[in-house]
């Protein structure tokens, strides 16, 4: 396997694991580390396609168990796959619907052969495991697909930094009835059931020479199941390798600590695959661990709540004291709410659209206030991504910290003393 997708690193950082490369694909090529926008159910809400690729996002993700619901991989297949659908000619990956699974675990039973949950939509219990999600998959036509993967509770539910109650609930139907619940025996049967669905992914894979099927690491916050779930995972010969269940509940010292030791686990040249994650530090913290790829819904989930990330942190473009503020979002930034004028969007005098006209737009439960916040959250992960990139090419973690504060604060001593900050 391996022909839908060629990647090649191009530089090295030379006091950490991160890397700059290229991912090929039928539909284009990606520059990485990438951070891919979410468009959940076929679209990322409320921004045009080509508004995305102004923002400079090259790579979009799709999800697999939304798009089982409505309108179903029949109906996509019939309007041209996802591609056309999204109207979106570069490259798309698919989840494959497993944190779904997880994530609703009150509704969903678990056993050796996929997962049985009750549809959001209209309460049908629906079926879903390997050959299922890979068929659906096969139909969207997204040129990277995820392996459907058993996702457990990250951290023990009773002792974790959170409580977990809905995914241990899911753990407990998966074992005998009243059974007490046994993280570690959770851990380690996820691992094996995992192992055993990516094998039989690859092997009902229709379309292994248009889609890259990648597969995911498991084990919670567990370093030895994290060693045991990378090794099997790995052997398995396949274009790429993601890491799964993590940003689940977990601390961020904790999310260090298990993307840190997981990802040179990894074979170093496949691209390598965070799942979920996330916020701004975080996502710079595993690109020094060796990451290729990210996917977050924070840009336009918090866009359409008007929170708006900066390079110094985020703003609550709702409260009270941007009422007659007359800055844009981010003095600098070339995003259309910021700049529109950069994008062929002349304005009256030229600006862009103040913090107080945001604000009034959300007040006024205007479209565009949620549309313009997304779009500057959008081109902020992208520029987050280009100047980390050129940070690697360039050695030059100096001039990133004083540009990206956002990104270094609470970065761990150890890769702070490394980059020289």
């Amino acid at each position: 396997m391996g022909s839908a997708l060629q990647f090649e690193i191009k530089h090295r950082c030379t006091r950490t694991n991160a890397r700059v490369g290229v991912a090929k694909t039928l539909h284009g090529e990606f520059l990485t580390p990438a951070f891919m926008t979410v468009g959940t159910k076929g679209t990322v809400k409320g921004i045009y396609p080509g508004l995305l690729k102004q923002a400079g996002c090259e790579v979009l993700l799709g999800n697999t168990y939304h798009l089982l619901l409505r309108p179903g991989p029949d109906v996509v297949e019939s309007l041209g796959g996802l591609h056309t659908m999204m109207g979106w000619d570069n490259p798309i990956l698919t989840d494959s619907g497993g944190y779904q699974a997880y994530s609703m675990a009150d509704i969903n039973a678990v056993d050796d052969d996929g997962v049985t949950f009750k549809s959001i939509l209209n309460g049908e219990m629906i079926r879903m495991g390997p050959d299922e999600a890979i068929d659906i998959q096969n139909k969207l036509g997204a040129d990277i697909i995820m392996a459907f993967d058993d996702c457990p509770p990250s951290v023990d539910p009773d002792a974790g930094p959170i409580t977990q109650t809905r995914l241990k609930l899911a753990t407990k139907r998966d074992s005998s009835k009243n059974a007490e619940y046994d993280h570690a025996a959770r851990l380690r049967s996820s691992n094996e059931r995992t192992v055993r669905w990516l094998e039989r992914c690859k092997k009902v894979h229709k379309r292994p020479d248009e889609q890259s099927l990648f597969g995911i690491v498991q084990g919670g916050t567990d370093l030895d199941e994290r060693r045991w779930s990378a090794e099997h995972i790995a052997a398995i010969d396949l274009p790429g390798y993601a890491i799964g269940g993590v940003a689940v509940g977990e601390t961020a010292a904790e999310i260090d600590r298990v993307v840190q030791f997981t990802a040179p686990l990894l074979p170093e040249d496949k691209p390598r695959y965070l799942m979920g994650v996330g916020y701004e530090r975080d996502i710079l913290s595993a690109v020094l661990s060796g990451v290729d790829m990210f996917d977050c819904v924070l840009p336009t989930r918090n866009g359409r709540s008007a929170m708006a990330f900066t390079r110094t942190g985020p703003l609550k473009l709702k409260n009270a004291r941007h009422t007659r503020d007359t800055e844009v979002i981010e003095p600098g930034c070339d995003c259309h709410a910021c700049d529109p004028v950069k994008h062929g969007l002349a304005t009256v005098d030229g600006q862009g659209f103040s913090r107080g006209t945001i604000r009034h737009l959300f007040t006024a439960g205007e479209m565009l206030g949620p549309i313009l916040v997304s779009l500057h959250n959008v081109r902020h992960f992208q520029r987050l991504m280009l100047d980390i990139r050129r940070a690697v090419r360039d050695d030059d973690w100096l001039s990133f910290a004083t540009r990206w504060p956002v990104a270094v604060d609470g970065l761990p001593g150890e890769l702070r003393g490394r980059l020289g900050l």
